[in-house]
């Protein structure tokens, strides 16, 4: 399956990514707090901005609000 010509899907680091640091949170910390299926590979391509399904996103941000205790919003883990 490929993207769209016009679909980038390389977006730089994201602030989760910054967020994560802020919290003193590895990604490992992020699967364990997880109640759904989430890999490494997932939090990893988050943090470096590699375009995540919205499914995707949505488990990454519920697994930082457990991890860190706080509620973020999409808004604040991603910039795309």
């Amino acid at each position: 399956m490929h993207a769209p010509n016009n679909v980038e899907l390389n977006l730089g680091p994201q602030p989760i990514a910054r967020l994560m640091a802020e919290h003193g949170l590895k990604t490992g910390d992020l699967v364990e707090a997880s109640t759904e299926h989430i890999t490494r590979k997932m939090v990893a391509r988050a943090c470096k901005g590699r375009r995540l399904t919205p499914r995707v996103q949505s488990k990454i941000l519920r697994a930082l609000n457990q991890a860190a205790g706080k509620e973020y919003a999409l808004a604040d883990l991603f910039h795309y």
